[in-house]
């Protein structure tokens, strides 16, 4: 597999010129990724949390709150997403929010510790038109807030990043999920391509970037590795990586997937803070299923940052009240807002909407489980 890492790296290094590591920070290699996962666990925690130490102050963690602005309705197959259109889980389309709704949330997430708001829409790609124009109003009205605004909103171009960045965002999610290899096992509506173009759209308009995945999707330790290896050596790294613990969906293909052992999401954040000393590591979904004390390793292990409230976008999530109790337990307090970088400024966009139909690749190989889903979701709804 590394040999095929190698030849990726290559092939990104020559196509994404831009973020792809070209300067002197170090290059890892999957070899290299894949030991450190593997050491003696307290061996790598200690190493990890000595890392910390050095470039984050420990006894902070950053609160973001991740409010569904458009909820279902996804045309993707991602096979772990219960707001994919084609499978049956119960939840129920919404239309985009309000601005006033949007505020109101945020004001809320803000009284109890958020400095920052995530808005995620169930997109495949951002479209320009009133939707979009109402979602960079949204941007526009959290900083004036004084909060860091982050959008993941799917796929999306130069041009539409600009648009966002113009408006105050402070920040872009853009997951890649899983190792370039996993991926076509998980995904075969969108290319693995796509994601790195976006993330480098972003990067091009000055825009902080996050980006992590997802663990306990059936990937091996190497398709993790694989994947950290991909966000390390890109230039420079992502500012915030979020981890997520798969959380199986009933109707997904994923549903009958055993949640992993708390271990397995130590050994990640230990080796993602390793590899990735400056940035930001996100404790995300699948929290609800660590207890205190796992948590708590995971934040000597190098994580400085959770998602709050009572669920990530559509999946259950630990209550805020929970959080803060544990933080008061811990001696942890929220990071302030800005505290990495400086808050930006709101200004007139020179862009506007485009009648430019964009086009994202559409790959050509199927999934077999996703496909079966599918069918058994159609057959669900009539």
């Amino acid at each position: 597999m590394e040999i095929v890492q190698n030849k990726i790296n290559a092939y990104l290094a020559s196509k994404f010129k831009v973020y792809f590591n070209m300067t002197d920070q170090k290059v890892w290699t999957l070899e290299e990724v894949t030991k450190l996962y593997h050491s003696p666990l307290l061996d790598l925690v200690y190493r990890a949390a000595t890392v910390h130490r050095q470039n984050h102050n420990p006894n902070e963690v950053q609160i973001s709150t991740l409010l569904s602005i458009k909820t279902g309705g996804c045309p993707e197959d991602c096979g772990y997403c219960p707001q994919a259109a084609r499978y049956h889980t119960g939840v129920e389309n919404e239309d985009l929010m309000s601005i006033k709704q949007v505020e109101i949330a945020a004001k809320r997430a803000k009284l109890l510790g958020s400095s920052r708001l995530c808005m995620g829409a169930a997109w495949r790609n951002v479209k320009d038109g009133k939707e979009f124009d109402q979602v960079v109003d949204m941007v526009k009205a959290v900083n004036q807030l004084d909060m860091e605004v982050c959008c993941t909103l799917g796929m999306l171009t130069e041009q539409q990043a600009q648009r966002l960045a113009d408006a105050g965002l402070y920040a872009y999610n853009h997951n890649i999920d899983t190792s370039e290899e996993y991926y076509k096992e998980v995904i075969s509506t969108r290319g693995y391509e796509d994601r790195l173009k976006t993330i480098d759209n972003v990067r091009k308009t000055g825009v902080t970037v996050c980006s992590g995945g997802i663990i306990g999707m059936g990937e091996s330790i190497e398709d993790r590795c694989g994947m950290l290896l991909t966000l390390a050596n890109l230039s420079p790294q992502p500012e915030s990586v979020p981890i997520n613990a798969l959380v199986s969906v009933e109707g997904t293909p994923m549903e009958d997937i055993e949640p992993i052992p708390i271990w397995d999401m130590i050994r990640m954040v230990a080796t993602t803070r390793i590899v990735m000393p400056h940035t930001t590591i996100r404790l995300s979904a699948g929290r609800t299923s660590m207890s205190r004390e796992g948590q708590a390793f995971c934040f000597m292990a190098g994580a400085a940052s959770i998602f709050a409230g009572d669920k990530l976008l559509t999946t259950p999530n630990p209550d805020i009240y929970e959080d803060l109790e544990m933080f008061d337990l811990l001696g942890l307090k929220p990071t302030d807002p800005f505290a990495k970088h400086p808050q930006p400024e709101t200004k007139e966009s020179e862009y506007e909407s485009s009648k430019e139909k964009i086009k994202w690749s559409r790959p050509q190989h199927k999934i077999e489980k996703n496909i079966v889903y599918s069918k058994k979701g159609k057959e669900t709804k009539i």
